[in-house]
């Protein structure tokens, strides 16, 4: 009779626990999304394999199941699990960890600290895990939503093995859905297009799709919903985008190689995703103006016109109005022909420029303003492009001790064609020039 009792105590206080909590893997076997990382060619896999676990950091979008992941490797590896949080943590609290482990590891067990958001403790923080790292007193686990190569010491992190998981696909999502079928005993009140929305609602992170269940499972009755009205009972979710942090650069770049790519449609979507997600709009023009000049150049002086336009709409009209003109200079900007000739001009000339920075400009194109200028050459022999047959003298530029530089060639694309046209035309008359000069010193 009492082991009747206690299994019903179990099940039930099983019962009270989330449903993300009741579905957690048992087992590397029972993760999902991640066989790139613990299938049996993956790091995770030849660790396990090995009997041999080193310093990690998971890098991964929320919901993906670091923590988890964490856990079960301690229990592969037989690490007692210690797990802290940056955010609610300080020095007191990584001193009674690192005592804990140091005594643990006299008596012959190792310890697995697991550090969540292990980008949030500052560096100095981070200094005093490496002591301990090093003399194997822990074997550390940080997770982070955030890229470790901008928020984690390069000390720390050359100690640690980087690993990337990924966000939970659509295959990955549906098997958490279905085991949440599983164990509710029931299946979601959801019709097909309904079933699809949720997914997508859940963008990838499997905790927020589990927590979505346990609401709809909680609240609804037995009518089955249709996208449009799961979509109104549970709301919108905010976009997952942080302003100053790596879904901020992820997006600006996305946006940035779709307009060099001449993709007008992936540009627009990427606009859109940071418009909807609160992004100052300015800051996408200032990168629409500087794309303009960086990869659009001179195949389309056009571009920048554009590009500036939509600076001052936005700045006259505000959202939402204004935004249709950011959106005019997106779709202007990745239809437009493309060249960095003149990016690669400007790098390529100051390259120059500190090496040869003391070079004197030739004689006949410096100002005479005073008699002693005039004495000594300034501006002897200089000719006056104006009053040339051609309208170019074909006259050397460059400092006398300096040959002659090209730092800018056009592409055979847009407005540069013509350029080219022009170049070639000018570079003709200044070799006639070069060979008449030529001929006078013989």
């Amino acid at each position: 009779m009492s082991d009747l009792f206690q299994t019903t105590d179990e099940e039930m206080i099983r019962g009270q626990r989330p449903l993300a909590d009741r579905l957690r893997p048992a087992s590397l076997d029972e993760v999902v999304g991640q066989d790139h990382l613990l299938g049996k060619d993956g790091p995770l896999g030849r660790m396990v394999g090995s009997g041999k676990l080193t310093s990690l950091v998971l890098w991964g979008p929320p919901g993906t199941g670091k923590t988890t992941i964490a856990r079960l490797l301690a229990g592969h590896a037989d690490l007692a699990f210690e797990q802290i949080s940056a955010i609610f943590s300080g020095v007191a609290d990584l001193k009674k960890m690192f005592e804990a482990a140091k005594v643990r590891g006299m008596n012959g067990r190792g310890t697995l600290l697991f550090v969540d958001e292990i980008h949030r403790f500052n560096r100095s923080q981070q200094d005093g895990f490496l002591p301990y790292v090093e003399d194997g007193t822990i074997t550390l686990v940080g997770a982070t939503t955030e890229n470790p190569s901008f928020e984690i010491n390069s000390a720390l992190l050359s100690r640690m093995q980087v690993l990337v998981l990924n966000r939970h696909d659509d295959t990955a999502l549906e098997h958490l859905l279905t085991r949440a079928e599983e164990e509710l005993g029931t299946e979601l009140p959801l019709d097909a297009s309904a079933r699809i929305t949720l997914k997508a609602m859940a963008d990838g992170d499997g905790r927020f799709l589990l927590n979505c269940v346990e609401t709809l499972i909680n609240t609804t009755t037995d009518e089955v919903l249709s996208s449009d009205a799961l979509a109104l009972f549970l709301q919108k979710r905010a976009p997952s985008y942080d302003k100053d942090r790596d879904g901020h650069y992820n997006l600006i770049s996305a946006l940035h190689k779709s307009l060099r790519g001449s993709d007008p449609d992936a540009a627009l979507y990427w606009t859109a995703r940071m418009l909807v997600a609160g992004e100052d709009p300015m800051y996408i023009v200032r990168r629409l103006v500087r794309f303009a000049s960086e990869d659009v150049g001179l195949a389309d002086p056009e571009a920048i016109h554009q590009a500036l336009a939509a600076k001052d709409t936005y700045e006259f009209l505000g959202s939402p109005e204004g935004e249709l003109q950011i959106a005019q200079a997106v779709l202007y900007l990745a239809s437009a022909p493309k060249s960095n000739a003149a990016y690669k001009a400007e790098k390529a000339a100051k390259k120059t420029a500190k090496v040869t920075g003391s070079l004197m400009p030739p004689a006949h194109i410096l100002n005479a303003p005073t008699k002693l200028m005039k004495d000594i050459g300034y501006g002897k022999g200089y000719a006056y492009d104006h009053d040339t047959e051609a309208g170019v003298s074909g006259q050397n530029y460059f400092p006398d001790d300096m040959a002659r530089q090209q730092f800018y060639a056009p592409v055979e694309r847009g407005f540069e064609r013509e350029i080219q046209k022009r170049l070639d035309y000018f570079n003709k008359v200044r070799t006639a020039e070069a060979d008449r000069m030529s001929g006078d010193q013989e």
